[in-house]
């Protein structure tokens, strides 16, 4: 008995704002059902995690600490501060790629690739589509309706990009 040949794999990548839930990962496998059944296609998924910016979130912090007290002179945090930040920012972020993993393995996920970006995340999307030759790809976000509205979300900046289907999940909110 002789079993064909496999492809190329079938290459999603997904770009995701958060861990992802067991159900989330489920409605992501469940896109691809019927693709599992075909024994020479491996489906395999590329997550790609954006990294909160240190620099910008002390920036926000401070403006609105400030935003009351306009003749004060403005205060600059330290590079320590900033680093520190970056270091915990990353430390959630690679525990929240750990979480995805092991949803998106739960749910019967061939894992190809897991990335933390601290590029535009549609560039890393761009990039890691072309990397790997994607298919597809899925981004997963809470929802965002003023930046969806004018167009100037993820999935809106990534059609007008990629030549591939890009498809625009809301991420389940974590209890």
């Amino acid at each position: 008995m002789s079993t064909a040949p496999r492809e190329e794999p079938y290459a999603v990548v997904l770009l995701i704002e958060q861990a992802l839930t067991a159900a989330d990962a489920a409605q992501v496998r469940g896109l691809h059902q019927e693709l599992d059944d075909d024994p020479t296609i491996e489906v395999q998924y590329h997550v790609l995690l954006p990294m909160a910016d240190a620099a910008a979130a002390v920036e926000a912090s401070l403006g609105v600490i400030g935003g009351a007290d306009l003749i004060a002179p403005p205060i600059t945090p330290s590079p320590d501060e900033i680093e520190r930040l970056r270091g915990e920012y990353r430390d959630q972020a690679e525990r929240d790629l750990a979480t995805t993993r092991e949803a998106l393995v739960a749910a019967g996920a061939v894992i190809g690739s897991v990335s933390i970006v601290t590029e535009p995340p549609v560039d890393a999307l761009i990039s890691k589509v072309k990397e790997v030759d994607g298919r597809e790809s899925i981004i997963l976000t809470r929802p965002h309706l003023v930046a969806e509205f004018f167009h100037v979300d993820w999935t809106s900046r990534a059609r007008r990009k990629l030549g591939v289907p890009v498809l625009h999940l809301l991420e389940h909110e974590q209890a």
